[in-house]
């Protein structure tokens, strides 16, 4: 028997864009017949566009859901293709899995394991299925999966896999955070040597508001080891042709047998030559959160119809690593800076903001901002009255600069980027309506000891750096007073981060942070910065989630609260 070609089509789906979303999967159809494939999987809900959230609770939602799978299935001839959609009957709405063959939908199955933490939440809207599933194809039997129903043991698949099935295939629409994707094949090859079987695993990718998917499809052959592999965070096309024996299936009340038809069968069951298998390049680290940074810039932007963004550049280098990402997303054309210099801000800053601009190769508007702050000032004379300068005035500049920024958006329809990183808005160092004013925050889930670096990496990739090294090597300021510098008001970024990474990453109380070399005194300072900042967070810009618990939808926190964890 020749061996079975299994396409996995790892796709950027766009939720609620059904024609284009059924256009590229056509297309992707289309390629894998002309490449003979026998099946064709596309992610977890590439028809509708995950995550589709309260757009599900939508009746005509669900219903063009509906229109679009069956104009799918009448484009479905030469090739079985098993799709993501949103099924629904009498029970509810299900996350599902489309079979379709010989023009027509042969076969649904139900995802059976919800998950329901960090960001996920399908049991708003979804009902959990509760029978497995066997597709057959050239008398091959293969279980069918959804996602988390791999995730958890024992699951759906190995109970496909007791009654026969000799491989699984697993829809996913698996968000990316550092170290996901080992994480991802480690559980592929466990459960491929677990249940004997080898496990084919379609992933979705691209940006999706907050979240990315970075792909990463691959196929694991039986024994666990690793036969094809898509790259990360690329559309692509993952062909594999697999040995697998025609079996019997021990039939079960809680198992769906759904058959691929003869006149399907018969067309494409030609014996056909495999072609060789790739295993894409694992990516670095450092790679692989750049360009996870960048995928997400980019498709923000684009699939909320902006073509140009603009970014206040300090000459810090936050905003510089924000202008990097941006132009490595978008195209220079598409990336204005502004420099809005205060009486506070040096001759390096404005210097180095200028050279960020000349390497980058963008354009760059100059704003100053002096006279600005002197009329506000002026204005507000009468009711400052006896009191003091302080931070009141600091946040002034801000807030202007955040106004300017999006009056230019206003103007010219400009998406403005944030550039505030993880750290600071961890402990509210960062201005409301100021630095924090935007549509979408780049590195906002990024710490500060990783924006190093990362702005590292990016001038390595080049003949000669993109971000001018003193920009690099400055000690951090926000230059909204003589002689500022970020430690003045916060703990060295290297212990800032440890803290951070250990209350909000691994929920740590006080007393188990401190414990691990941390001063007392600078952990309760800090946790009681990240417990009242909860309110600034709220109204920041989305941004890009790289870390396994970004703040927003990984952590909810009531803003509210008394609590305090010190033992």
């Amino acid at each position: 028997m020749p061996p079975i070609r299994i396409a996995l089509a790892q796709i950027n789906a766009t939720v609620g864009d059904f024609d284009v979303n059924v256009a590229m999967i056509l297309d992707y159809v289309d390629r894998a017949r002309q490449s003979q494939a026998d099946l064709i999987a596309f992610p977890e809900l590439a028809l509708c566009g995950y995550p589709p959230e309260d757009l599900l609770l939508k009746p005509h939602f669900l219903r063009d859901n509906r229109k679009a799978l069956q104009k799918l299935a009448r484009a479905a001839r030469d090739i079985a293709i098993v799709v993501g959609f949103a099924d629904q009957n009498r029970e509810g709405t299900y996350n599902a899995a489309a079979v379709l063959a010989d023009k027509r939908i042969v076969g649904t199955y139900h995802k059976m394991q919800l998950p329901n933490y960090g960001v996920f939440d399908e049991k708003r809207y979804f009902v959990s299925g509760s029978r497995a599933a066997i597709l057959v194809v050239r008398a091959v039997p293969i279980a069918l999966t959804i996602c988390e129903d791999i995730w958890c043991q024992p699951g759906p698949a190995e109970i496909a896999c007791r009654a026969g099935a000799q491989a699984v295939l697993n829809i996913s629409g698996s968000p990316y955070h550092t170290g996901k994707l080992k994480e991802r094949t480690a559980l592929v090859r466990s459960l491929a040597r677990r249940c004997k079987a080898a496990v084919c695993y379609a992933n979705l990718v691209g940006g999706q508001d907050e979240l990315v998917f970075d792909g990463g499809s691959m196929v694991v052959n039986s024994r666990g080891r690793t036969v094809a592999q898509a790259k990360q965070f690329e559309e692509e096309l993952l062909i594999a042709g697999l040995d697998l024996s025609k079996r019997s299936i021990r039939r079960s009340s809680g198992i769906d047998v759904i058959s691929i038809g003869s006149k399907a069968a018969k067309a494409i069951c030609k014996p056909t030559k495999v072609s060789k298998h790739t295993v894409a390049e694992s990516l670095s680290r450092c790679e692989e959160i750049y360009t996870a940074l960048a995928t997400g810039t980019r498709d923000y932007v684009r699939k909320n119809g902006f073509q140009k963004v603009v970014i206040g550049l300090s000459g810090g280098i936050d905003s510089a690593l924000t202008a990097a990402i941006a132009v490595d997303a978008l195209g220079k054309d598409n990336v204005v800076g502004v420099t809005m210099p205060s009486r506070y801000s040096s001759k390096e800053t404005r210097s180095d903001a200028r050279r960020l601009a000349a390497n980058l190769d963008i354009t760059l508007l100059t704003l100053p901002i002096k006279d600005v702050l002197d009329s506000y000032v002026a204005t507000l004379a009468e009711c400052f009255a006896g009191t003091k300068s302080d931070v009141t005035e600091e946040n002034l500049q801000a807030r202007i600069r955040g106004n300017l920024l999006m009056a230019l958006s206003n103007k010219f329809g400009w998406l403005v980027l944030t550039t505030g990183n993880k750290s600071e808005t961890s402990v509210g160092y960062c201005t409301l309506y100021g630095d924090m004013a935007g549509g979408f925050g780049v590195i906002k889930d990024v710490p500060k000891t990783w924006v190093f670096e990362l702005s590292a990496y990016r001038n390595s990739l080049g003949k000669k750096p993109v971000i001018p090294p003193a920009i690099i090597s400055r000690p951090p300021s926000a230059e909204l007073r003589p002689n500022q510098r970020d430690q003045d008001s916060l703990p060295p970024y290297d212990i800032l981060d440890q803290i951070v990474d250990s209350y909000v990453e691994r929920d740590l109380s006080a007393a188990q942070v401190a414990r691990q070399g941390i001063d007392a005194k600078t952990v309760a300072k800090v946790i009681r910065l990240i417990d009242r900042s909860e309110y600034k967070r709220r109204q920041a810009a989305p941004g890009v989630k790289i870390t396994p618990r970004a703040f927003g939808r990984d952590r909810r926190m009531p803003i509210s609260n008394r609590y305090e964890n010190r033992t």
